[in-house]
């Protein structure tokens, strides 16, 4: 009996077998893929081609989205952007960063927290007092940071909305060093994910801590 990758191999190298013999290509029955009865070889062909082409456009598909949910998220981003360009105060700038994040981020819940910022506006909650563990805790986090927990019971900054929360995203703000963090909230555990992408919430760290430090002390 003739081994299947022997007659696989010679029939690769002796494609002019099937010239010879191309009636045979119409007598091979092979069995069906999603079946119990056979089709002809070019059938199988036919039927491996349209499955591969559902693949490339459910594929297509994902891309498409993915890049329309990306053009989406950009153009936000760049919204931010220009809303605090044309901010001349700082406490312009601590609204339009709520503002922004609520309403067109769409994040349910956003506190932020400075302590290395000086300003005339410190009865913004932005300016309410920070545990030395948080600062020093949140000083080692070096990139925008997603899960279904903070560190050192950041959570708590949102009071008694704390225990409905379950998943976070906390920005540190620095330029030198850290100066503060802006946490995101929602009570929805896939809004923010342990290993989602962080491209976004990194421009809008930077865009953020710059703006900041612009108005310090205006």
């Amino acid at each position: 009996m003739l081994d299947a990758e022997i007659v696989a191999s010679w029939l690769k190298d002796n494609p002019e077998f099937f010239v010879l013999h191309g009636a045979v290509l119409n007598e091979i029955q092979i069995p069906h893929p999603h079946g119990n009865h056979t089709v002809s070889l070019s059938e199988r062909q036919l039927l491996t081609l349209r499955n591969k082409n559902r693949t490339l456009e459910q594929r297509l598909s994902e891309l498409i989205g993915y890049a329309e949910t990306n053009d989406n998220i950009s153009g936000k981003v760049h919204q931010l952007a220009v809303r605090l360009l044309v901010q001349r105060t700082l406490k312009g700038v601590l609204d339009t960063i709520q503002h922004q994040m609520l309403h067109h981020f769409g994040v349910p819940h956003v506190t932020l927290r400075l302590w290395g910022i000086q300003g005339d506006v410190l009865e913004d909650p932005a300016f309410q007092p920070v545990a030395q563990i948080q600062k020093e805790a949140i000083a080692h986090v070096e990139t925008p940071r997603c899960g279904h927990h903070t560190p050192v019971q950041c959570d708590q900054w949102f009071g008694e909305l704390a225990p409905s929360l379950k998943s976070f995203a906390l920005l540190p703000l620095r330029d030198s060093e850290t100066f503060g963090a802006l946490l995101l909230a929602s009570p929805d555990e896939n809004r923010f994910y342990p290993d989602m992408g962080i491209f976004y919430l990194q421009r809008i760290t930077d865009l953020i801590s710059t703006a900041l430090r612009a108005h310090e002390q205006s």
